[in-house]
This record gives structure tokens, sequence and C-alpha cells, in this order.
């Protein structure tokens, strides 16, 4: 009878491109430290929109983090998921060393609206030029799975790839997926999601979420868990993980900084915020299950914190129902109000931000909000000093997804 023990799927590399940061050290730092950065939009043709605050990642510039060649061929979401993937190949250390090494990293990404922008520019040549002005890679830069497909070609990695094309929950979605790949012998993907919906075509086709907030004043344009909540603002950027096999991460010698335990998803409509309630409280429930990590083990909640009044309600009573008595002791955080939520790209670096939290032993601010009307424990002003062992990390899509992922310390190996 084999007693060998089974495959864990662990966290050995971290990379972010976000409004607070350019890489993962300086994100978490803006993190840490309760930074917002939410601003005016600044982007060409977005002036005159009604959408007037989110958070933009600046300083970026593609061309010194990836070859021409690529850039020509892609849209801005892909850019930054190239760009963000290579930071977390370098911090987990993957080489190329061993001729079948290709073929044993996989690329997983999630996205929830693909390339607006390069899809906005080539069909403005359509029609203001001529179709023989429109360039060939129209054809993919928009499309879903295009920042997958360059990243495994740029980097040359040749294991299981896919894409999660699903609205913000897809971002834990996708780590669930990679876990799973490695539990069943990939060994390694690199996984997780950016977004770029600051363009003017992309901001109109967001004008028609009720939940989008067009307050002017970025600092209380996003304040979810509060009386004066009204409604979330985008932003742009996102992380990548390399979520890799525990033996084999070990044997190369690399960090183990967190293993995904467990995942948990529903569905339960768009907009149907009241009955995400149950859908969000069972999607914790498997989580946990699966972690076999029982309510009270959990150190620290990230909300999902979307800033709609019914949806803040069902959030904090889902967090209720599934943690029960432990709801009301647990520290609860939002670190993405200094942000905004960058749809896919949200949870995980809300995932990212759960690994350095248990790392640093700190639950991280949730910035611009004081004042909240919920029975929960949430964080604000400055960081709290606490032991963190195990992060529950949630995250609801506008059109009806809830998802819960639970990651423990990378330490922790009792558990």
């Amino acid at each position: 009878m084999s007693t060998q023990r089974p495959r864990r799927a662990v966290v050995t590399g971290i990379g972010v491109i976000a409004p607070n940061g350019l890489r993962a050290d300086a994100y978490w730092k803006s993190v840490r430290g309760g930074v917002g950065v939410l601003d005016r939009i600044t982007r060409e043709g977005c002036g005159d929109l009604p959408l007037k605050v989110a958070g933009e990642v600046r300083g970026f510039d593609a061309s010194a983090l990836i070859e021409e060649r690529f850039l020509v061929q892609t849209d801005r979401f892909s850019h930054y998921a190239m760009a963000a993937a290579q930071l977390a190949v370098d911090d987990a250390g993957l080489g190329h060393d061993d001729p079948e090494e290709p073929f044993s990293i996989g690329v997983v990404t999630a996205a929830g609206s693909g390339g607006g922008e390069f899809g906005q520019r080539e069909l403005q040549k359509l029609w203001g030029q001529g179709s023989k002005f429109v360039g060939p890679y129209q054809s993919i830069a928009w499309f879903y799975a295009a920042s997958t497909g360059q990243i495994s070609i740029r980097s040359g990695f040749k294991g299981p790839c896919g894409v999660v094309a699903s609205d913000e929950a897809g971002g834990l979605d996708g780590i669930a997926h990679a876990a799973r790949a490695v539990r069943r012998g990939t060994g390694a993907v690199i996984v997780g999601a950016a977004e770029a919906p600051l363009a003017p075509y992309s901001m109109v086709c967001q004008l028609g979420y009720p939940e989008l907030s067009t307050v002017e004043d970025p600092d209380r344009a996003y304040r979810p868990f509060t009386a004066g909540a009204c409604g979330f603002v985008p932003a742009e950027g996102g992380g990548m993980l390399v979520v890799e096999d525990e033996t084999r991460a070990r044997d190369r010698g690399a960090v183990v900084r967190a293993v995904v335990a467990g995942h948990g998803a529903t569905f339960t409509g768009a907009s149907r915020w009241a009955e995400s309630r149950e859908g969000l409280a069972r999607a914790i429930r498997v989580a946990l299950d699966e972690a076999r990590c029982a309510p009270e083990e959990v150190d620290v909640v990230f909300a999902d914190a979307l800033g709609v009044p019914d949806a803040d309600r069902a959030e904090a009573l889902a967090i209720a129902d599934a943690l029960g008595p432990h709801a009301a002791r647990v520290p609860v955080t939002a670190p993405k109000t200094g942000i905004g939520r960058a749809y896919c790209g949200a949870p995980v670096l809300d995932t990212a931000a759960a690994v350095f939290a248990m790392e640093h032993g700190v639950v991280p601010p949730t910035p611009n909000v004081f004042d909240i009307c919920h029975d929960l424990d949430l964080v604000m002003s400055r960081a709290r000093p606490a032991e963190l062992r195990t992060a529950l990390v949630l995250s609801r899509g506008l059109m009806g997804s809830n998802a819960a992922l639970v990651v423990r310390r990378g330490d922790d190996s009792a558990r």
C-alpha cells in the first residue's frame, strides 16, 4: 500500500503590476501602509464620460519589459500580464536547465473583458480608413485567451494551458484550476489575471453596470461597508503567481510562500446581491471543506467589498453564515478600496496580499473606509499585527459568480 504524500500546490512566485506598485514588493508596501491611489482618469478620449475615478497603472513602460514583436501583437491587458508573469517566474527562480522543464510548466489566465483598447483602435481604422488598414493581430489581441498564449510563447512553456473567461471571481477560479493541474501531475503553472478596462469603448461598456460608481471625489467614490457606499470604481493591472508542486519546489530549493489549500465556487445570477449571501456562504464552506479547515482556523478574510449596500450586506451575512460565531472575531480587510477593482485581476491581487500578510504577520487596512455599518471586524486606518496562518479570499462577479479561496502559510507544514 502506497504511503506517498498527496501532491500539494504551493505558491513560489508572485508578480504584480498594479496602480499602487509595479512590483510585488512595492505593491505590498503600499497595501500595508493603507495608501490610496484612486484618482481622476487621465486616458485620452475618456474625459467626457460619466466615470471619472479609477485606479490607473502609471509609470509602466511596456517597451522596457517586453520585446517589440510581442508588443505590436497584443493589447495593454496582455502587456500587464506578460510583465507580471515574468516577475513571478523570476521571483520563483524557475529556469530552463532541464530540457523537459518547458513541458512541465503550464499557463492559466482569467479575463473578464479582453483587449478592448486594441480592438477599438482597429475598428476605428476599419470604419475610418477601410479594411486594408486593419492589422492582422486584431484577430487575436482582443481575445480572452491572448495573455495565456503570449505568456506561453514568450517563455517557452509547453505544459497544460487554459483560460478562464469569466467575471471577477474568475481570478480565484483560475488559481484553483492551476492548483488542481499541479495535484494531477503538472510541475508548475503560471496563473493569474490582468485587466485593462480604462479605454473609451471599454468604459462605455462598463457604464451599463448599475454597481459602477460615478462619484467624482476619489476619497468617496469607493467606500464599501459604509452608509455612504455608492458602488465600485474599476482598476487596471493585476497579478500572476507561480503555483507549483511542493516536493518539486523544495527539491530545487525554492521558497514555499503559501499553500493553495481549498476553493469553492457557485453561481447566483447577475446583480442578485441578496441571493449572493447563500451562494458565497456555500462557496466558503466548500473551500473550507477542501482545505480541511475549521471556521475558527481562519485568521483573516480578504473581502470582495463591492461597495453596493445590498451586496455588502449579503457578504457580511455570508461570512457570518459560513464562519458562525468566529465571524465576529476574525479580522476582515479590503485593500482594493485603495486601488479599485481590477475585475479578474482583483482577487489575484488580494491573494498576493494575503500571502504577504501571512509572511509579515500583519493585516493590511481598508483605505478610505472609517465608519462601517455592518457587523464585521473591518481593519481600518492602519495595519493590525496578528499571527496569521490561514487566509480566506472572497470574490464575486457582476454576472453572478461567487468564489472563495483558502491559502495557508508556507512554513505551516503541519497542516
